[in-house]
């Protein structure tokens, strides 16, 4: 063997080794099925094909990995938001997600898994908005108008960041789906929805033309699985979400649904 020809032999052994440890560290779960819930409402991480209307996205893609690695089965199941959490708290669903923020007050309802994508609340507006540019201009224009889901992060920050800390104040529009906030913007019935920034990503690449951010970043949020308290699959769960972070897998699925996926919208 040539000398180079050697060393990539060396490479390949060693990555090799490495994939088997990693691979190792990932339990067995038999074939054992996982009844997974979402909402189907939130692009780009879980929502309805529009051709197919079969469900698809991030959260998708990433949970079904997990199963693999883990050798288990997924039972797709899909739920409103609000009464999501309550669900899988009951046991009624082993696993939920929904790009669900990780806070202090939800985990002492359920357990959470390691967070598997770290975002931020931004402002998306239509694309020719011009009467404000930032959080602090839109507050100060009493006319203005925010649709947001009750009970999400998105609600919250508008309420106490935003606005001024009233949760009944007239300004906040409400909304049984996200997806509905978002078309209510889009049509002119509010004038902003706040968003992380992975999902304000997939409705521009979904909407061209018909959407853009403005404004700084409102905040930074951590998302995780929900599981129903004390569930042994948050170990399982974690552990194959470190081996995907540490193969790439995990960067593989932000490129193709917060970039090639629109693209081809």
């Amino acid at each position: 063997m040539k000398f180079t020809t050697l060393i990539t032999a060396a490479v390949a052994a060693v990555v090799g080794l490495t994939s088997i440890s990693h691979a190792s560290d990932v339990p067995d779960l038999n074939g054992r099925t996982i009844v997974a819930v979402t909402e189907n409402a939130y692009t780009p991480l879980n929502f309805a094909d529009p051709k197919s209307g079969e469900g698809i996205g991030w959260e998708y893609d990433a949970f079904n990995e997990i199963a693999k690695r883990l050798n288990a089965k997924v039972d797709w199941q899909i739920s409103s938001w609000d009464t999501m959490i309550q669900a899988v708290k009951d046991g009624q669903f082993d696993v939920g997600m929904d790009g669900i923020t990780i806070t202090e007050e939800r985990a002492t309802q359920i357990d959470f898994s390691e967070p598997y994508m770290t975002s931020q609340q931004f402002l998306l507006v239509r694309a020719d908005e011009t009467r404000f540019t930032d959080a602090k201009t839109f507050a100060a224009n009493a006319e203005l108008l925010v649709g947001a889901q009750p009970g999400t992060t998105n609600f919250y920050v508008a309420v106490y960041d935003m606005l001024d800390g009233d949760e009944a104040n007239p300004r906040i529009k409400l909304f049984e789906t996200f997806g509905t906030s978002v078309q209510a913007l889009k049509t002119g019935d509010v004038d902003t929805v706040l968003m992380d920034s992975t999902s304000a990503q997939g409705y521009m690449g979904a909407n061209p033309g018909s959407f853009k951010v403005v404004g700084d970043a409102l905040g930074t949020e951590d998302f995780g699985f929900i599981l129903t308290p004390g569930s042994d699959l948050v170990g399982p769960i974690n552990a194959a979400l470190k081996s995907m972070r540490e193969d790439g897998t995990l960067e593989k699925l932000n490129q193709k649904w917060f970039y090639e996926y629109k693209v081809n919208q």
